[in-house]
């Protein structure tokens, strides 16, 4: 469901005002969803225009509100949330995009501002960190989370072994939310319902992750996803 216009709204008594940047949140997580909107509406420059649970909520939600940003879950429910980043700008090309997820390794960082986003936030930060990120973004500047920018620079410098780093970055997009869905304990029925792909084609997504990660059993990639999976769940993931 879109909530269109919430409670803490432009009304007609504050259009002689200073115009509020108008926010949009894209979250499956009703609960994630209030919270931002109780955060958005204490403050006098922002507004939320609207709310959308999946992604076909948020293409509807984007076209109709147009909001000067959207705020971005990167795992959403049947969906991709690098494949909606890429949606998103190509159909909204002056849309800015914030990411707020659970997910904080390097990796999907990286991949993220090069789909279009122009900020990661991880959900663990402040409600004050999430505000600076909002405002950075919506002036048109890049913002990682405090200590994520060291954490960018420690993957290319750190102890991660460069084969290993190298393996992961010549995944698709497609193979890494696999993995990740691995990871989580999905079965490969499982994956293919959450996405809506058939048996056959997370079969393939698996054959291709254990040849790109030198892995020779289910069980090595099973094993290799979860650990990675867990890791990759915080900041200060590798």
């Amino acid at each position: 469901m879109i909530a269109v216009e919430p409670e803490n709204s432009i009304t007609d008594a504050e259009e002689d005002t200073e115009p509020r940047a108008r926010v949009l949140l894209i979250d499956d997580h009703p609960m994630v969803r209030n919270g931002l909107l109780r955060l958005i509406g204490q403050k006098q420059d922002l507004v939320c225009c609207g709310e959308a649970g999946n992604a076909a909520e948020a293409l509807a939600a984007v076209e109709r509100l147009k909001p000067d940003l959207a705020i971005l879950d990167l795992r959403l429910k049947n969906a991709d949330g690098i494949d909606l980043i890429k949606t998103l700008k190509s159909l909204h090309p002056g849309l800015r995009i914030l990411i707020l997820s659970q997910y904080g390794a390097p990796l999907y960082v990286e991949r993220a501002l090069h789909a279009g986003a122009m900020g990661f936030v991880v959900k663990e930060q402040a409600a004050d960190e999430v505000l600076e990120a909002i405002r950075t973004v919506l002036a048109g500047e890049v913002y990682l989370a405090r200590g994520m920018a060291a954490m960018m620079l420690q993957k290319f410098v750190g102890s991660t072994p460069k084969i290993q780093r190298r393996s992961l970055e010549q995944l698709t997009d497609r193979e890494l939310h696999v993995l990740h869905l691995l990871g989580t304990g999905l079965s490969t029925r499982e994956i293919a319902k959450e996405l809506k792909l058939s048996f056959k084609t997370i079969e393939t997504h698996r054959e291709n992750l254990k040849r790109k990660l030198g892995l020779r059993t289910a069980a090595q990639l099973v094993h290799y996803a979860t650990d990675w999976t867990r890791g990759s769940t915080s900041p200060s993931a590798r």
